[in-house]
Order: structure tokens, then C-alpha cells, then sequence
């Protein structure tokens, strides 16, 4: 069984999380620039396989696309080019940085290394995507 990995697309970085190979937890992984996203998840499929994509579904308040969205879909279209055999899904991500920054100070990291190290929060963000959207999976049974 191969992992998954999940994505939380921003302009400037991309935050990757990814399963252990059973699936059961997620764990963030890494934050790239998205000009080397590609060939990041390429290195890494080398080594590990990935069965499934997941990427962050920025939804507002009212269900409506955020105006992320135009960028978003530019990246899940590459991904599906590039690897035609993994299916992506979109999640929806609401809130998910909110609860990054809240487990981040819950998890001790100091005000200043926070202020400064906004790539944790993104691989955090990640990692909350994939968790949720595994958790949605066993609710549904799958």
C-alpha cells in the first residue's frame, strides 16, 4: 500500500505532508517553493510510493471558491499531467491554518521561532489536511 500525500498550495510556498506506508498517521514532510514542487514529488516518488494526492480545497465562510482557487487548480492540473496514475482529490481546508498556529503554540514552539519559520505552519496545515481527510475516509468506511 502506498502513502498519500497531501499539499496546502499557497503563491509563495507549498506545504507537504504525507502517511506513514499503513496509513495511519500524517506527518508533515516538507515545504517547497512551488517553482520545485514537481520535481520534489518526484524525488520522492522515486523512493516511496504514492497512491493518492490530496491538495487543499480553500473554500470561504459561504461554500464559495476562495480566489485562490484559479492557482490551485494550475497545480492540480500539473499533478495530474505529470502523474497520470495518481488520482487527486481535493479536501477542503478551512480553518486548517487557524488549527496549525493553535497546535504549533500548543506543541511549545516560541513566539519569535514561529514569527519566523512560517514554512512550519504550511507543513503543519498540511499535515492537518491529510489527517482530516483520512479520518473523513474511515467515517465513510473506506
Amino acid at each position: 500500500m502506498g502513502r498519500i500525500m497531501a499539499f496546502d498550495y499557497g503563491k509563495k510556498r507549498i506545504g507537504i505532508a504525507v502517511t506513514d506506508p499503513m496509513r495511519l498517521i500524517a506527518s508533515p514532510l516538507e515545504t517547497v517553493s512551488p517553482d520545485v514542487v514537481f520535481q520534489y514529488v518526484t524525488q520522492y516518488m522515486a523512493k516511496e510510493a504514492v497512491d493518492i494526492f490530496v491538495v487543499g480545497l480553500p473554500r470561504q465562510m459561504n461554500n464559495e471558491e476562495s480566489e485562490s482557487m484559479q492557482y490551485i487548480k494550475g497545480f492540480v492540473n500539473g499533478l495530474k499531467r505529470r502523474f497520470p496514475a495518481v488520482p487527486v482529490e481535493m479536501y477542503d481546508e478551512r480553518f486548517t491554518s487557524v488549527l496549525a498556529h493553535k497546535a504549533i503554540i500548543a506543541g511549545g514552539v516560541k513566539k519569535q521561532e514561529r514569527r519566523d519559520n512560517k514554512e512550519l505552519v504550511d507543513r503543519v496545515s498540511a499535515s492537518i489536511i491529510l489527517q482530516s481527510y483520512m479520518e473523513s475516509l474511515r467515517m465513510r468506511g473506506m
